[in-house]
């Protein structure tokens, strides 16, 4: 898990989960797949948060537009994709799926309490199959990777931000 605090950035690209609880990590595998084939530019920061919660409350400060990217409880099938924004997030981390998660919940409620709540939130999440101890992706979740940071991309594109391919 890599944690580097940029405190310029004004766009933080957010990866949660735990790598050896099976899907519950496939925000952090996103975030390692865009670090591997892209570079961003002055401002933007991506972060493996790994499983931190609270102890990512400093990188919030000065943020204005954030995408968390996730596991997350909908009840769909799994491997199914959504994209969340702005109050939709808090909603749908009531059901909670595993220990990082009620930590996302805080760090954003925390956030908006100090005042560093971002301007713009995004969460792109997929329906876990699995969060058992393994460290691969179910199938349905592994088919999805490639999706999941095409979303990415794509609201980075939406936020006028350009990103080059390494």
């Amino acid at each position: 898990m890599s944690v580097l605090i940029d405190t310029t950035a004004r766009v933080l690209i957010l990866g949660i989960g735990n790598l050896v609880m099976s899907d519950d990590g496939v925000g952090v595998k996103v975030v390692q797949k865009l670090q591997s084939r892209y570079r961003f530019p002055a401002g933007v920061a991506i972060v493996d948060g790994g499983t931190l919660g609270l102890d990512l409350l400093p990188m919030l400060e000065g943020v204005e537009r954030l995408i968390v990217i996730d596991a997350i409880e909908t009840g769909e099938k799994p491997g199914t994709c959504v994209r969340l924004s702005g109050d939709e997030i808090p909603i749908v981390l009531e059901t909670k799926l595993s220990p990082h998660q009620m930590g996302l919940k805080d760090l954003l409620a925390v956030s908006r309490l100090m005042g560093h709540s971002p301007r713009e939130m995004v969460l792109i999440g997929v329906q876990p199959g699995s969060i058992a101890m393994d460290s691969e992706l179910t199938p349905e979740v592994e088919a999805q990777l490639e999706v999941m940071l095409t979303s990415v991309l794509k609201e980075l594109d939406l936020w006028g931000i350009a990103v080059e391919k390494v």
